[in-house]
């Protein structure tokens, strides 16, 4: 059974930095494309950024585009979303999600495409 565990929300400050994990379990990560999600009080949920298979491939909403960086190591089956110069718009729940991918190259982009889903790291920035 797959599973995903997110970790690595809190609070911070506006302008500051925080770094999201997502570790995989029941299967090797790399056999899927990954995603960043999120999903503010009262919205639906929107894409933030997701990765290829091979890591080679990265994507990324406008509005966190040059802010937000995601990774993947291999060797540890986890996913990262590093994030700098957040704003209060960016609080959120942060969600990871995952989907059989092929080709290896394939990043993914809209909730309905995953099967695979964490439970969600709660992402506050104050301002």
């Amino acid at each position: 059974q797959v599973q995903l565990v997110e970790s690595g929300g809190g609070l911070v400050q506006a302008g500051g930095s925080l770094r999201l994990s997502c570790v995989v379990s029941g299967r090797s990560a790399d056999a899927f494309t990954m995603a960043w999600l999120r999903q503010a009080s009262g919205m639906e949920r929107e894409f933030v950024a997701g990765i290829s298979r091979t890591g080679g491939n990265t994507f990324y909403s406008d509005s966190v585009k040059g802010r937000f960086t995601i990774s993947r190591a291999t060797s540890k089956n986890t996913v990262y979303l590093q994030m700098h110069s957040l704003k209060p718009e960016d609080t959120a729940v942060y969600f990871c999600a995952a989907e059989d991918s092929f080709p290896a190259t394939d990043v993914k982009r809209f909730p309905h495409e995953f099967n695979y889903w964490g439970r969600g790291t709660q992402v506050t920035v104050s301002s």
